[in-house]
């Protein structure tokens, strides 16, 4: 199959042939039909993040099941369905309390024992992306890394429920559980900042302030819900939250990753608020916050893909896309071929764009 591989950080991807491997007991075997280019992808691509080499990144997919393993239960062959790269054991203390993105048992990866999932057309070993490598004509892939999602949906779409609506609405649904009438403030308006600002809308959120330098996203984010916006390259944008709202916010979500806006983000609450930060800051960051803030009963949390429990969250988002409350048609900026990966990480450096979707036949 053709896959976009990663040989080193902070060089291009290359478009080469790589082995697939047949199913086992608890694998599906997808075809992709699309897959969205997310952030997190390039924090990995550009070496912020490590991850062993050669790899095939790509995380935000949909696809139709091929193929699957001799005990797979969830899934049958022809089914639609959307990946999600934390996939969960069903069996440690986190998924039994209900706290599936936090698995980490390595269950639903094979053993260094026996066959790759993927191999370079040489015979060594390729290294799986965040239990999926997406950027790839195949999935081979645990079926606790999938679900299965209504055949209607169109699966360009569909995709960007694997990373971006799920870390949006999950951060506000369950991470903050925004209540109807509270405010919210949302910064960094790419893909998953305006799934965020989306997602508060349908919570309920009373007032919803979208903060971007970017007019574009800005105004795009009106599109989503906003109420509000403000130009993040035009003064103290703490100041300018607690101005509009009369002294802050109840939730300030941090969608970018980075100690300036993760500092703003805790900086604009109200007493009693809470900063919750989605976007991945890089390893080393140091963050540094007014101990005094917290007088004032002031929380911030992480979230990692939107505390999701998403065999039952992504059919309910399709169904939110369906009953058009879900706006992912204006997510997507452009849909573009794998041959052309490298034109997708390039214009999200520039970070004019929302998301990049890349297509197969």
């Amino acid at each position: 199959m053709k896959a976009a591989v990663l040989h080193q950080p902070r060089t291009p991807l290359v478009i080469e042939d790589v082995a697939i491997g047949k199913p086992g007991p608890r694998e599906v075997l997808v075809r992709t039909a699309a897959v969205g280019v997310c952030h997190s992808d390039l924090h990995f691509v550009d070496g912020a993040y490590p991850h062993p080499v050669p790899t095939i990144p790509g995380h935000e997919a949909a696809g139709v099941v091929e193929q699957v393993g001799s005990e797979v239960r969830t899934v049958k062959p022809g089914d639609h369905v959307i990946t999600c790269l934390s996939a969960y054991c069903g069996h440690c203390e986190h998924c039994l309390t209900g706290h599936l993105s936090l698995c980490a048992e390595p269950d639903t990866r094979r053993r260094e024992e026996e066959e790759p999932r993927l191999q370079a057309a040489h015979g060594h070993a390729m290294h799986q992306f965040l239990n999926l490598s997406a950027f790839a004509e195949q999935m081979l892939i645990h079926e606790h890394a999938l679900v299965a999602i209504r055949r209607d949906m169109p699966l360009d779409r569909a995709a960007l429920i694997g990373c971006a609506v799920t870390t949006g609405m999950g951060a506000v649904i369950h991470t903050a559980r925004v209540q109807p009438g509270e405010t919210v403030a949302v910064i960094g308006c790419g893909g998953i900042g305006l799934a965020t600002v989306n997602s508060a809308a349908i919570a309920g959120a009373g007032r919803i302030i979208a903060i971007d330098r970017v007019p574009g996203k800005r105004e795009l984010a009106r599109k989503f819900g906003a109420t509000d916006v403000i130009d993040a390259s035009e003064g103290n944008v703490p100041d300018a939250v607690r101005t509009l709202t009369g002294g802050g916010v109840h939730h300030a979500f941090e969608a970018i990753g980075l100690k300036e806006t993760t500092e703003q983000a805790f900086a604009m609450l109200r007493r009693g608020g809470t900063a919750t930060v989605i976007g991945m800051i890089a390893p080393g960051v140091k963050i540094e916050l007014k101990g005094s803030d917290f007088l004032g009963e002031k929380r911030i949390q992480g979230s990692l893909m939107g505390s999701n429990r998403f065999p039952v969250d992504m059919p309910r988002m399709v169904d939110f896309y369906m009953a058009g409350r879900l706006h992912l048609d204006d997510l997507i900026a452009q849909r573009l071929p794998l041959e052309r990966i490298n034109d997708a990480f390039d214009e999200l450096r520039r970070g004019e764009l929302a998301r990049s979707v890349i297509l197969f036949d």
